[in-house]
């Protein structure tokens, strides 16, 4: 059997072929994978991006090689990581994850072929070893952080290079109410757009995005780049899953009409939708069963809403991570789904959702189920 495999930035009608050979039998097949464009940039992506926060910490260097070798057999071109990286964060392990995903660009090549997606950090007193405990979206450390990441990757380039969470105190991280802090001092907008236009402008950055962002921070940031004050953003990063929809309430419209596409992060809410913490379950090496840092999405109300949609899954037939992976990657302001796997059985249930798509009567239970409980874990 030969197999051609494409790994690149997908053709323009955003599907490519395999073809299978024995004696003089040749067979075509259509790969599921859809591939859409990156905000107003000329690049397109995988709808499936691979997700890279548990290499360093939960998975070893062999284990990320053989998901990313996985992963682009698929047809996934798009590679999210940050400098952050692994999670939960460490001393001892930040930054592990670019250093990862840099050896694997070392060893197998192709790095013209992806489109790779990394992070600086905003502002973290809860982070003291990264550039002395005080990581600002200022010159200094927005400059500082992108070549060490370049470095770790191996690379003289970053696809998109996103803000990971905003330089002032706003509702993000799963903060709902929004408190004013009006003597805070927050790197203005311009100064940052104007350092990331000299990356763009010196070629260690392609193009920006957002991450962690609020309706008003989205704007901010389009409306300063639309009076030429910087590189305009070509997506933004934020949660979203069954159990958290609070996107769709002043991001959603921004998405659609400034083609922000959102580059959707916890599609499975820490693996809650998976079904496989409920009744209080916590299998043996799973997230939330070493980490008690990741329990926003199981509180009373999430783990019966996930009960509901668990269910709904196995009545119609569906895996219930598929059928809450389907469900994002059908969502038309989303540009992307991150996927993250300790597993390669969870890496194979999370890359065939993209051949699944839910009927009407699953998405019309779906909504009946998030009216009853809406956004139970933001």
């Amino acid at each position: 059997r030969l197999t051609s495999r494409f790994r690149g930035p997908a053709p323009s009608d955003g599907v490519f072929l395999r073809t299978s050979g024995l004696d003089q039998a040749v067979a075509v097949e259509i790969d599921p994978m859809e591939y859409r464009p990156l905000g107003r940039t000329d690049l397109r992506v995988s709808q499936i991006c691979l997700g890279t926060m548990t290499w360093g910490e939960q998975n070893g260097p062999g284990e990320a090689f053989a998901q990313l070798d996985r992963a682009l057999a698929s047809g996934v071109n798009f590679i999210d990581t940050a400098e952050m990286y692994p999670v939960p964060p460490r001393a001892e392990t930040y930054a592990r994850t670019e250093g990862i995903l840099g050896d694997w660009l070392r060893t197998r090549g192709g790095r013209e072929d992806l489109v790779i997606a990394s992070k600086v950090c905003g502002p973290a007193n809860w982070l003291p070893w990264v550039r002395g405990g005080n990581p600002r979206l200022d010159r200094t450390h927005i400059e500082a952080a992108v070549d060490a990441s370049l470095q770790r990757l191996g690379t003289d380039y970053i696809d998109l290079y996103q803000l990971h969470w905003p330089d002032r105190t706003t509702n993000f991280f799963g903060a709902m109410g929004y408190v004013h802090h009006p003597d805070e001092k927050m790197t203005p907008v311009e100064e940052t757009l104007g350092v990331l236009a000299g990356l763009v402008e010196s070629g260690k950055v392609r193009h920006v995005g957002l991450s962690n962002e609020t309706a008003w921070g989205a704007m901010r940031f389009l409306e300063v780049s639309s009076r030429g004050g910087g590189p305009r953003m070509a997506s933004i990063q934020n949660p979203y899953n069954l159990l958290n929809r609070t996107f769709e309430i002043g991001l959603a419209e921004i998405a659609h009409r400034e083609q922000l596409g959102l580059l959707a992060y916890s599609p499975l809410a820490f693996g809650v939708l998976s079904g496989k913490y409920l009744d209080g379950a916590r299998p043996e090496g799973a997230r939330l069963t070493l980490y008690s840092r990741f329990s926003r999405y199981t509180n009373p109300q999430a783990d019966k809403a996930a009960s509901a949609y668990v269910r709904l899954a196995h009545d119609s037939g569906l895996d219930p991570a598929q059928m809450a992976l389907a469900w994002v990657n059908s969502r038309p302001f989303v540009t992307s789904n991150i996927i993250g796997a300790t597993t390669m059985a969870q890496l194979e249930t999370n890359l065939a959702s993209a051949e699944v798509r839910l009927d009407p009567e699953t998405v019309k239970a779906i909504e009946a189920i998030h009216r009853e409980q809406p956004n139970p874990a933001p």
